[in-house]
């Protein structure tokens, strides 16, 4: 068996899709608690108590006992073989006195499984002479609670199970952190390894790893093999139990060797070349040279090879010096086959793993276990010594397994346990922030009647949305045309617009406009200081478009709550959104701003109309769409506004036609309406805002406060041990440190978790896990998506007011949307949009994205007002 064939098994291993069970569990940090393993893989089994406690460091005590598994079980009823796998479960806990006790348990299952989660095996085909009938197909968690519950007189909580290889790398990573993969040459042989998720195509997901069980006892079952096979191992195979299956632990395992190399003396004997050409009974019959005469045959380093002679006199032979000599010789090529064949497959899971990884040099460990590894004298040196042959590049420790597989099945379940109880908990705090289609609906139900309070004259002031009329009667009819100026304050950054509207048949609007910055320092300084500011913007814009001095009909986007008697007055209630400028509130900003403009001497302006940055973008979007009659903005803040029917305005006479009313919306909830709905987390930000109290939907929804929620999460997370490993960087208890961007990055479908770890690595948490990631995207996920929902909500408010306005079974209607929220979240629009149509059904609407801004919206209102005021003049 030369290294030229090994090359060829261990290029062969990796051919195509193999066929995987799956694992995934995170393991190596503190466990502590009692827990159940069972280990069954063969003959026998061992039920085992594992206590692992936590004083500082971590410490493992085992209980076992081992069981016997009789002959007509193995082959019998499968109903029968769970019947006594409890019955035996049942003597142990007993003995132990925990019976009353419900332990988690780990079960190592050591047969071909299908796994599509941690708790369910479903077992493919029995091996190592196991033949039970009615198990093939099953779930071996259920038959095993069956029997449990049948009996009634214990119970236990089966968390995870697992193949002995799989337990047998976690048993080894407790000691060793390097260790990666699991083999086990014992009565059959496998292995497992650690293989990275974006090649394992039978589970959904890219980003991490993964334990595969590899089943490779059936590596060659389709032909792989066929040139590498003898006659002994053909004849093997055709009196085996399972004939065509399993082929490669044939010719490796202790369950084939010692009967490989029964056959072999038995052709020499036929061809006269050992024991004089005798054969005896013993020597005939299938089974009788068992695997441990081979280990004892190559043991033997006496003289007279004394133990040779010693087990071919016990079948009955009379061997000469050279027989013995010869029986040994035959032992040797059959286990160093079995070794050097071991070693090719394993080379070519090194060479995976090291690909994977892209490293020059691989270091790793294999933890190794089974009784032809541990009782063979050569067997274990040579596999390593042509291991390392074959990869010379890699640092390669084998670690023997000295607790067998079922202390790694109970440091799984342990870990199982944890997982789950941890993942319980973040699912209990995460609850509080999904919201049930019920609430929606009472959410829906509450903001219509703030709606009805906040238009109705007695009940306006103590009504939590204001329902400001705005004086905008009418919109674009296409004859509009001139040069306007707007202006476009709502936020940290603001506009200045030259809008040329040319009307008649070829009406078209064409804009140009600069962005502007306003400092902290004029936020939240004087009135006066924060509009010189916005005046020499003006200045700035006029001079840049080579229209310094020019005098402009000008349309003001101003973003905050206002109260209006006529288009060209906007008093303002109250800042938001941070600005906390000081001589504002109250006046008429119209005023501040025309002062300012008398102050710096350098031009005039004609202030025509003041509007709010949701009737702006109403007026946009109403001028490329006749039936966009709401306007919605949900980005740094969020508010909304719509046509309503002038008869129910009635903050102003008349009742003839619709007004556009600026709902103010962000302030719903600042009654207590929301309180119910409301989490420790929202109450966190809105304690630590600029304005307690106040905006309180708004700081559920908007973008100037996700990422606030978002990190309070964390922070809950975080001191509760469920994320981080509880370790806090000093950058995330900064306040306003985790930004509403990060969720619409987090979030992109296009984004993997390495770019999400990145993301928290520059919030200073540099020892980040792949699985950190999965939590931080689902906690945006749950945020962002709650947010969508209550938005969602209070619009489907407002179309069926609309609907019910006009008496209508079903509307058709259109919403102009703008807001970086709105724009940039990969799925908030998606669910918002979904939760109006589900909360309002008898609605059918359409959204139009605003890709123009408000500040245009503000010059067509102040065109379509200079129109009604010309055509008034004549």
């Amino acid at each position: 068996f030369t290294l030229k064939t090994m090359q060829v098994v261990k290029n062969t291993c990796f051919r195509g899709q193999p066929s995987v069970f799956f694992i995934s569990l995170f393991f190596y940090p503190p466990e502590k608690g009692d827990f159940l393993a069972l280990d069954l893989g063969g003959t026998n089994f061992r039920v085992l108590l594992v206590k692992v406690s936590d004083n500082g460091k971590q410490k493992v005590e085992m209980e076992n006992q081992i069981y016997a598994i009789p002959e007509e079980l193995m082959r019998g009823s499968g109903s029968e073989l769970f019947d006594h796998i409890a019955e035996c479960l049942a003597n142990f806990l007993e003995k132990l006195g925990i019976k009353n006790q419900k332990l988690p348990l780990g079960f190592t299952f050591s047969f071909p499984c299908q796994q599509t989660k941690l708790d369910e095996s479903i077992l493919v085909s029995w091996t190592k002479g196991f033949k039970s009938h009615g198990v093939e197909g099953r779930d071996v968690v259920s038959l095993l609670r069956k029997a449990i519950k049948k009996r009634g007189d214990f119970d236990i909580d089966i968390v995870a199970v697992i193949n002995d290889t799989v337990g047998t790398m976690m048993t080894c990573g407790y000691d060793d952190h390097h260790c990666e993969i699991g083999l086990i040459v014992g009565t059959g042989t496998n292995a497992c390894y650690m293989e990275e998720m974006r090649h394992l195509e039978l589970v959904e997901g890219d980003e991490g790893r993964m334990c595969v069980n590899m089943e490779w006892g059936a590596f060659g079952d389709d032909g792989t093999l066929d040139d590498l096979r003898t006659d002994f191992d053909r004849e093997i195979d055709a009196g085996s139990l399972n004939p065509g299956k399993q082929l490669f632990e044939k010719m490796i395992s202790g369950m084939y060797m010692g009967e490989l190399v029964r056959l072999i003396l038995v052709k020499m004997a036929k061809e006269d070349l050992v024991f004089k050409g005798h054969t005896t009974p013993d020597l005939l019959t299938t089974g009788h040279f068992q695997t441990s005469f081979v280990s004892a045959i190559e043991n033997d380093k006496s003289e007279g090879l004394v133990s040779v002679e010693k087990v071919l006199r016990g079948l009955g032979l009379d061997p000469s010096g050279e027989d013995c000599v010869a029986t040994q010789r035959v032992c040797q090529v059959v286990s160093t086959r079995a070794a050097h064949l071991c070693a090719a497959t394993l080379v070519s899971v090194l060479r995976q793993i090291r690909d994977n990884k892209a490293a020059e040099r691989l270091r790793t460990t294999i933890g190794v276990d089974g009784s032809v590894y541990k009782n063979h004298p050569q067997f274990a040196r040579r596999l390593h010594k042509m291991v390392r042959r074959l990869v010379p590049d890699c640092d390669v420790r084998f670690l023997r397994s000295e607790d067998g597989s079922g202390k790694g099945a109970a440091m799984v379940t342990a870990v199982a346990y944890r997982l789950a109880t941890q993942h319980a908990e973040r699912q209990r705090i995460l609850d509080a922030l999904r919201l049930s289609r019920e609430q929606l609906l009472e959410v829906k139900r509450r903001m219509g009647e703030e709606i009805n309070r906040g238009l109705a004259k007695e009940s306006h002031d103590q009504a939590t949305v204001k329902m400001l009329p705005t004086y905008v009667r009418s919109t674009p009819d296409g004859t509009e045309h001139g040069d306007f100026l707007a202006l476009d304050l709502g936020g940290t950054n603001f506009r200045v617009l030259l809008v040329r509207v040319r009307g008649g048949k070829r009406r078209s609007v064409e804009m140009h406009n600069k962005i502007y910055a306003i400092p902290q320092e004029a936020m939240q300084g004087t009135g006066e200081e924060l509009f010189d500011h916005i005046v020499h913007c003006i200045a700035d814009f006029l001079e840049y478009m080579g229209m310094k001095g020019a005098s402009l009909p000008l349309g003001f986007t101003f973003s905050f709550p206002c109260h209006q008697n006529k288009l060209d007055q906007g008093i303002l209630l109250k800042w938001t959104k941070g600005f906390k400028a000081t001589g504002c509130e109250g006046e008429d900003v119209v005023s501040l701003l025309k002062d300012a403009i008398h102050r710096r001497e350098e031009f005039d302006l004609d202030v025509v109309a003041v509007v709010n940055d949701t009737v702006g973008t109403m007026m946009t979007c109403g001028y490329e769409d006749p039936l966009c009659e709401v306007g919605l903005i949900v980005g740094t803040g969020t508010n909304a506004c719509y046509m309503e029917e002038m008869q129910n305005v009635e903050l102003v006479e008349g009742d003839e036609g619709r007004m556009c009313v600026n709902m103010e919306w962000g302030a719903f909830g600042d009654h207590g309406e929301l309180d119910d709905f409301s989490t420790e987390f929202d109450r966190a930000v809105d304690d630590c805002a600029t304005n307690p109290g106040k905006q309180r939907y708004e700081k559920m929804i908007s973008g100037m406060y996700l990422g606030e929620i978002v990190r309070n999460v964390l922070l809950e997370f975080t001191a509760k041990g469920l994320l981080f490993r509880g370790k806090l960087s000093e950058r995330l208890k900064t306040r306003g440190i985790f930004e509403t961007k990060f969720l619409s990055q987090i979030e992109s479908d296009r984004l993997a978790l390495r770019q999400v770890r990145s993301i928290l690595q520059h919030l200073g948490l540099t020892s980040s896990t792949c699985d950190d990631s999965i939590l931080v995207k689902e906690v945006c996920s749950v945020v962002a998506r709650r947010a969508a929902q209550l938005c969602g909500a209070g619009l489907a408010a407002v179309v069926d007011k609309i609907r019910q306005n006009r008496n209508l079974s079903k509307l058709k209607i259109t919403v102009g949307v703008d807001g970086t929220l709105y724009k940039l979240h990969p799925h908030f629009s998606s669910i918002m949009h979904e939760t109006v149509r589900d909360l309002a059904p008898q609605c059918e609407v359409t959204f139009l994205q605003s890709e123009d801004g408000s500040g245009k919206g503000a010059a067509l209102i102040t065109a379509v007002a200079c129109r009604i005021r010309d055509a008034g003049q004549r």
